[in-house]
Order: structure tokens, then sequence, then C-alpha cells
């Protein structure tokens, strides 16, 4: 087995096969997948052990179509998500760079376990000049702040289709992966 051509019993499938999801079904999802998300979040490594994060599970739809519409285009796959966790981060701008790398560890964590449970997530970005009024709706605190929604859902069947022809999605291994040394010109 090479890495180019997984099989369906590698146990390392499921981290190749994680994707981003922006549209999903109008399915809810069962509580319980929302529940073990975020206990797969909570036990996330963080740096230094500081676990900054707390976790707001949205599943009001008002709530997840007004972040929607406040934070286009970085937004778009909240416009029909069952559900989002929003990632909560102290706002001291001392800590944004450790911070930054939390936030990021967390959100993959829960792309990939979502991949596992068998439903679709993808990350909105919350631009600086739309945090105030994410913020707002989440009734966050002055010393937080959000800069990551996980979207969540079922995908619709077109969600689900490749975006691009097998064997182009990711660049030939030999030209991102060297070994001991950059490669001579």
């Amino acid at each position: 087995m090479t890495s180019e051509t997984p099989s369906s019993t590698d146990p390392l499938r499921p981290l190749r096969r994680t994707r981003q999801y922006r549209e999903f079904e109008a399915e809810q999802l069962d509580p319980g997948l929302l529940d073990a998300l975020v206990d797969v979040a909570r036990w996330t490594g963080s740096s230094r052990n500081t676990q900054p994060w707390r976790f707001i599970v949205i599943t009001d739809p008002a709530t997840i179509r007004a972040i929607n519409a406040a934070g286009l285009p970085q937004t778009r796959g909240l416009e029909t998500a069952a559900a989002a966790i929003a990632i909560v981060l102290p706002a001291d701008p001392d800590r944004a760079v450790a911070d930054a790398y939390d936030d990021g560890r967390v959100a993959e964590r829960l792309l990939v376990a979502a991949s596992i449970l068998d439903i679709g997530a993808g990350i909105s970005w919350i631009r600086r000049d739309v945090r105030p009024e994410v913020e707002a709706l989440l009734h966050l605190p002055a010393d937080r702040m959000v800069r990551t929604i996980v979207q969540l859902g079922h995908p619709t069947i077109g969600a689900r289709a490749p975006k691009s022809a097998p064997g182009t999605a990711r660049l030939p291994r030999e030209e991102v992966v060297y070994r001991d040394r950059w490669p001579d010109d």
C-alpha cells in the first residue's frame, strides 16, 4: 500500500478523507453526535495544556443564519448548516499566536471527528470586522472572542461529489515531500 492509493482498511484513511463541506441537507443532527464532537474538542491538546478555548454549540437556526449573514462570504457554509460549534478564545493580544495554533488544532480535530461520524463539517472564518456582531449574537463577554466556527450537518449529494478529478486533489508527493534536506535544483 502506498500513500497515493490508500486502501479502505488503512487506519489513516479517515485523515486523508476529511474534507470541508459547505452545503447541508435540512435534516437535524442527533444531539448525541454534537455531544461526541464537543468531547473530542474538549480533549484536544493545547499549547502548554492551557485549554484556552470554550465551545458554544449552536443549534438555533436563527442564530446560525444571522452569523452566516454577518460574515459572508467566509461564513457561507452556515447558510444550510444544522448546527455549529463556535471556538471561543481569550481576547488577549499577547496570546494571539499560541491561541491561533490551538484554534486551528481543535478545528481540524472537529472536522476529522465529523468525518468519522459520517457527517459533514467545514470551517467558517469570522473576520475581525464582523467579530463584534457575531460575538454579540453569542453573548460573549468582552474578554472573549471567536475566530472559527465549525458548521455541521448532513452534506448534500452535490457537496459530497468530488471537486477535482481523481489523482489531482493534491500535488504529487515528489513535489512536496523531501528526505533529509531541500532538493538541489
